[in-house]
């Protein structure tokens, strides 16, 4: 391949990224990650800014995972500080599934509390991937402080993230579970009994645990045990 036929292709892969239709982008974010270039790279960091479509999106994920990690992790990074909240929360989607636990540090406070739904969302369960030994339970105390936020998607991805944890959320279950918020105490029942049974389902749990707070503390108390 000459590098003038090298650079017509680059260039019509960068167009067909930035194209109008989605299936186009997508095809165009399958061929670069089919076959890498670290050349692509900020085009696909800078295109997961303002990619609409999830599935192109994922695709622009893929590619990224594609790269070396010493390229696209100091760009990323760059990312979490940006003012759009969509650069924010597909480059911490992105940097869970490169699994760089050295990026760790990056997932700060103001990120799993941040005030978009979507972006807390993506650094919770960057966090639970990246956390290093030693800091769950730090970490599981964090996300206990968002026991109560958002709606059904919001609530479930919150219960993912500290089932996936393990044992060390045991403290703050039970400490949450008799928190003065019904709202609280509901998502941290349901959580506990998603952790228990993961094949109960998330509504099921939900609905027992609303139950069981209309019942009272008393109630709520010896049903947790």
């Amino acid at each position: 391949m000459s590098s003038a036929h090298g650079y017509r292709q680059d260039t019509r892969l960068l167009d067909a990224l930035a194209g109008g239709n989605s299936s186009t982008r997508l095809k165009a974010a399958l061929a670069i990650g089919s076959h890498p270039e670290p050349g692509f790279a900020d085009a696909l960091v800078a295109r997961c800014a303002i990619e609409p479509d999830f599935f192109v999106r994922d695709m622009l994920t893929w590619a990224l995972t594609r790269l070396p990690a010493e390229i696209t992790v100091p760009k990323l990074l760059t990312e979490l500080r940006s003012g759009r909240a969509q650069a924010r929360s597909q480059a911490l989607h992105t940097l869970s599934k490169i699994g760089d636990s050295g990026v760790w540090p990056a997932i700060t406070r103001s990120l799993l509390h941040d005030a978009v739904d979507e972006v807390a969302r993506s650094a919770w369960r960057a966090a639970v991937v990246l956390v290093p030994d030693g800091e769950q339970e730090a970490l599981a105390a964090e996300l206990a402080a968002e026991f109560g936020r958002g709606d059904r998607e919001v609530r479930l991805s919150l219960s993912r993230a500290l089932v996936a944890l393990g044992d060390v959320v045991e403290p703050v279950l039970r400490a949450a579970m008799t928190h003065h918020d019904p709202a609280v105490r509901a998502h941290a029942s349901a959580t506990e009994r998603l952790r228990r049974d993961p094949d109960a389902g998330f509504d099921l749990a939900v609905d027992a645990a609303r139950r069981v707070v209309a019942l009272g503390p008393d109630r709520e108390e010896s049903t947790a045990c």
